[in-house]
C-alpha cells in the first residue's frame, strides 16, 4: 500500500526538531531508523501530517564515556551498539540483548533510541536498560530533563515523553565486571520475543553480590523480577540456588494473552529463561 501524504522536514540540529515538532503538532510522527514506523505507514495504521526524520542530526549518534555512566545517542544504530567496546566493558547485557534484534539489514538502520521510544512490550531494549537503570535524557521545547526508565514505559506503545519532546541520548549506569545474558523465546527466528529474560550479575568469591533481572512481555511495559533478585543476593552461584530463585520468576507480572501465548504459558516461560539465562550468565 501507499502511505497518506505528509510533510517531511528533515532538521539538522535537536532544537530544529523540537520546533519542527512542535509547530507540527500532536498529528506529527519522528523518524528515527524507521524499521517500525515505515510499515505501519504502508498499511496506514498510522497517517501523520508531517514526519520529522531525525538522520541528518550528527549530534545524536555515538557513544561515549561519562565517568560513571555510557551515554549512547539516541540515533546510534543496533550494530554499532553490538559492536561498542564501551559497551562491552560497561553494559554486557546491552551488547548482548542488542545483537538478537531482527536481523542484520535492520540492526543497521534501527537505532537504539528508537526502539525505546517505540515503547513496543515485545521490544528486546526495553527490559536491558530498565535491568541497567538507564536514564533517558529528552528535550522539549522547555529544555532537557532526565526520566528513569522505571518512569519512562508507561504503558504499551506508550512513553513519559511529552508531545513536543524528543528522546536525546541514554545514560547507562556503568556495570563493569559484571555477568549478563539475553534469553528469548519466539515461535520463528528473528520475531518478537513472546517472553525474554535480561539477567546480569555480579559475583564475589563465588557468591552472587549483586543481580539484576528484567522480564520482555510480561506486562504492557518491562518488569524487573524483584522476587528473583532479592532470593539471589548473597546466595551461591549454583544451579540450585538460581533453580530456586528463578522459581519466582513470575511473581506481580500481568502478562497479555495472545495467539503466540496464554498467560500461564508466558509465566512458565518467565521461570525457565529466567533461570537459562541467569545460569549462561553465571557460568559464561
Amino acid at each position: 500500500m501507499i502511505p497518506a501524504p505528509f510533510d517531511y522536514v528533515a532538521p539538522s540540529t535537536v532544537d530544529e526538531a523540537v520546533r519542527a515538532l512542535s509547530e507540527a503538532g500532536e498529528d506529527a510522527k519522528i523518524m528515527a531508523g524507521g524499521q517500525s514506523l515505515l510499515p505501519v505507514l504502508r498499511l496506514r495504521m498510522a497517517a501523520p501530517t508531517t514526519l520529522i526524520d531525525l538522520g541528518r542530526i550528527a549530534e545524536l549518534r555515538g557513544v561515549r564515556d561519562d565517568g560513571d555512566a555510557v551515554v549512547i545517542g539516541a540515533m546510534t544504530t543496533h550494530h554499532e551498539v553490538v559492536h561498542d567496546p564501551l559497551i562491552a566493558d560497561h553494559a554486557e547485557l546491552l551488547a548482548k540483548a542488542t545483537a538478537t534484534v531482527a536481523d542484520p539489514q535492520v540492526r543497521h538502520r534501527g537505532t537504539f533510541g528508537g526502539s525505546l521510544a517505540h515503547a513496543d512490550p515485545a521490544g528486546d531494549l526495553l527490559a536491558p536498560a530498565l535491568a541497567l537503570g538507564a536514564e533517558m535524557v529528552v528535550r522539549g521545547m522547555d529544555g532537557s530533563r532526565t526520566v528513569h526508565a522505571t518512569e519512562f514505559f508507561s504503558d504499551f506503545f506508550t512513553t513519559a515523553m511529552r508531545p513536543d519532546e524528543i528522546l536525546v541520548e541514554v545514560r547507562i549506569p556503568k556495570h563493569t565486571g559484571w555477568r549478563a545474558h539475553y534469553e528469548k523465546f519466539n515461535r520463528v527466528a528473528q520475531a518478537w520475543s513472546i517472553v525474554a529474560v535480561a539477567a546480569t550479575v555480579r559475583t564475589e568469591a563465588g557468591n552472587i553480590a549483586e543481580a539484576r533481572v528484567g522480564l520482555t512481555n510480561m506486562a504492557s511495559v518491562p518488569v524487573r523480577a524483584r522476587a528473583v533478585e532479592e532470593a539471589l543476593i548473597g546466595q551461591p552461584a549454583t544451579a540450585e540456588a538460581i533453580r530456586a530463585a528463578s522459581e519466582r520468576a513470575a511473581e506481580g507480572t500481568s502478562p497479555t494473552p495472545d495467539s503466540n501465548a496464554d498467560v500461564e504459558y508466558r509465566q512458565h516461560l518467565a521461570r525457565v529463561l529466567t533461570g537459562r539465562a541467569l545460569t549462561t550468565a553465571v557460568t559464561g
